[in-house]
């Protein structure tokens, strides 16, 4: 297999959906990204899991990859409780997809993506960097949720066994980037 179609999520009621497309020998694209769909509101605002279902369905992703859930500092009881069934809800709708799941810590595809803090913006600008033709799916601040789901799913390139049929790659370091757009050449990822 030479075609490889990673999910990456950024869990949570805002959080993000992003599909990641890779071939032997190119550069990963950003194929589709949305915010979480949800339903109710307020106290009963829900994750929209049919909605969910139905996008992942229509990319068909072989592999994803979720941030791993944490509960957050000074996080009161009802927002953790909200979160958590989130995450919970995501998480069963890509095990029903028959979808491989793996965890990965926020500190580790932060250190990846040289990203320091919770920075979303920073985020969302590294995202632009590596999916410069993906501008209109997170061309809003507030499309950080759809940019960390990228970036998420692009450590997939080095954390999916190999055989997923295509090997890992290596994504450029944000000061490559700069200086290859400096010099007028197209980022490209080494596959």
């Amino acid at each position: 297999m030479s075609h490889l179609v990673i999910l990456g999520v950024d869990p949570g009621i805002r959080g993000g959906l992003a599909i990641v497309s890779v071939d032997a020998d190119t550069i990963p694209h950003l194929i589709d990204a949305i915010d979480i769909p949800v339903t109710g509101v307020g106290a009963k605002e829900r994750v929209d899991v049919l909605a969910i279902r139905n996008w992942i369905a229509q990319h068909a992703p072989q592999h994803a990859l979720i941030e791993r859930a944490q509960a957050m500092p000074k996080q009161g009881a009802s927002s953790g409780f909200k979160y958590g069934r989130a995450v919970g809800a995501i998480e069963a709708v890509i095990a029903c997809c028959a979808i491989p799941l793996r965890i990965v810590e926020p500190s580790m595809w932060k250190k990846f993506h040289a990203l320091r803090g919770g920075d979303k913006e920073a985020g969302r600008q590294r995202a632009l960097q590596l999916f410069p033709t993906a501008h209109e799916l997170l061309a809003r601040k507030k499309d950080h949720g759809r940019a960390e789901a990228a970036l998420i799913a692009l450590i997939g390139l080095n954390r999916i066994p190999a055989q997923a049929g295509v090997a890992a790659g290596r994504i450029p370091a944000n000061d490559e980037v700069t200086k290859q757009r400096k010099e007028g050449v197209q980022c490209q990822t080494t596959l």
